[in-house]
């Protein structure tokens, strides 16, 4: 090859927008078990949260975005993938148990966003809680993420980080290892030192916080677990009076308050913040108790239902996008799900999306383009839910479908079922289809 000739192509190659060094950061920060009305910027009078109610008032908040399931690992499922979750079977549709007798986990042929951004040269990194798998091979380190620090589990003591089980539950990489430290300290450490590490290469960052999910333990509560003993039917952690958890949510909230602060004063200390984008959400609605053992906990706002439900409360959540110079400050009411993260990601990556489930929010983040009409699922177990526009259409196995018109009826409390039959019929076609379309593989996918 000509010298001139090869000079060409080296330019071309080390210019072409794979590998440019404009393009975006990415933070992603997921609370979990979140309520709508546990932030100040959604209403809440209890919770101070003026790091989170900052980041909104400086980027967009959502009114209308939703989790892809109204638990744990379903919608970290469908984030990762970009996927509604069922595609991978009926198992996703719960939280992923390491009780069961067979060993499973997030498909491996399953292509992560991380994957994706990994193999464009982007720094990796995952600090936080897992939850789609247990042992090798279905580990974060083997489904894109450089640096992983957290937990594997559903949920771990915020202190000791002893699972449910009894056992320890805190990994570097695929190693377990000895930490002190409140989960939220430590995974908001950790993930500013993979910032910092990181700062002159593209980076993603995932960062799904244990905060709130019980045990119930702030900061200042007592640690509750201990390696050896079984706490299945002891999960709660110590309170006082079950019946009154609200304050021990409140300083979790407080504490995952202070960690997006903490991780975004990173940002603007190396000079980071205008090239990062910043989204934060929770993977499903709060509980507002739990059976009748646990009550007045967390808060979903005017939202009926909790987390577990395909009710509003369980799966409308709180989440901002923030990227000074990028993001016009607001509110956007355009309805969004968890998994449309995936292809929204990397398109501002410059990456080809490939089959996905969700929508590329792009234009809407940076523009404000509405998005087109489409029709949403939820499904767990016998309950369902179907929305598209503000017509919500509700089934719980063999009882009376209800509907609602969320726009009038956010709370839903008026089922209109009776007045509009031809909707209901409508919307249950609809949910038929979802149900044949998950029951296929997941699309075939180039991981490149």
């Amino acid at each position: 090859m000509r010298p001139l000739l090869l000079l060409i192509t080296l330019f071309s190659v080390f210019a072409s927008p794979a590998c440019a060094d404009d393009r975006p950061n990415v933070l992603l920060i997921l609370a979990d078990d979140l309520g709508y009305g546990d932030l100040g910027c959604y209403g809440s009078r209890q919770n101070h949260t003026p790091h989170l109610d900052r980041l909104a008032a400086e980027g967009l908040r959502f009114t209308d975005f939703h989790s892809n399931g109204p638990m744990c690992s379903p919608t970290r499922a469908a984030l990762l993938t970009g996927l509604y979750q069922h595609r991978f079977g009926r198992t996703f549709e719960r939280p992923l148990s390491p009780t069961r007798k067979t060993p499973i986990g997030l498909p491996l042929q399953a292509v992560t966003i991380a994957e994706r951004l990994q193999q464009a040269g982007y720094a990796t990194g995952m600090f936080g809680k897992w939850h789609l798998g247990y042992q090798a091979p279905w580990l974060p380190t083997r489904q894109g993420f450089d640096t992983y620090r957290g937990l594997l589990s559903g949920d771990g003591d915020h202190h000791t980080h002893v699972n449910r089980q009894g056992g320890p539950d805190w990994w570097d990489g695929e190693q377990a290892v000895a930490e002190e430290g409140y989960t939220a300290d430590l995974l908001t450490r950790h993930s500013i030192e993979f910032i910092e590490q990181n700062r002159d290469r593209p980076f993603f960052v995932y960062v799904p916080h244990l905060a709130i999910h019980f045990p119930w333990q702030g900061p200042d509560d007592p640690p509750h677990r201990q390696p050896g003993t079984d706490y299945t039917t002891d999960k709660w952690g110590l309170l006082p009076d079950p019946h009154n958890v609200a304050p021990h949510v409140k300083a979790m909230v407080e504490a995952l308050d202070r960690s997006v602060g903490e991780t975004i004063a990173a940002l603007r200390r190396l000079n980071l913040d205008r090239k990062t984008l910043v989204i934060f959400c929770s993977d499903n609605g709060g509980y507002l108790n739990y059976g009748r053992t646990h009550s007045n906990i967390s808060s979903n706002g005017p939202l009926r239902g909790q987390k577990a439900e395909v009710y509003e409360g369980g799966h409308r959540v709180p989440a901002i996008a923030w990227w000074p110079g990028r993001i016009t400050p607001g509110t956007c009411d355009e309805t969004v799900m968890t998994f449309d993260l995936f292809p929204t990601i990397l398109a501002l990556a410059g990456l080809e999306q490939g089959e996905t489930d969700g929508v590329d929010l792009s234009a809407l983040l940076l523009e404000g383009t509405p998005l087109p009409q489409r029709t949403l699922f939820w499904r767990i177990g016998e309950a369902h839910a179907i929305r598209r526009g503000p017509w919500k259409l509700v089934r719980h196995g063999d009882r009376p479908a209800e509907l609602f018109h969320l726009g009038n009826d956010i709370g839903e409390q008026d089922d209109l079922a009776g007045m509009f039959p031809d909707r209901v019929e409508q919307l249950a076609g609809e949910s038929t289809r979802f149900a044949r379309m998950t029951a296929t593989h997941m699309p075939d996918r180039d991981r490149k």
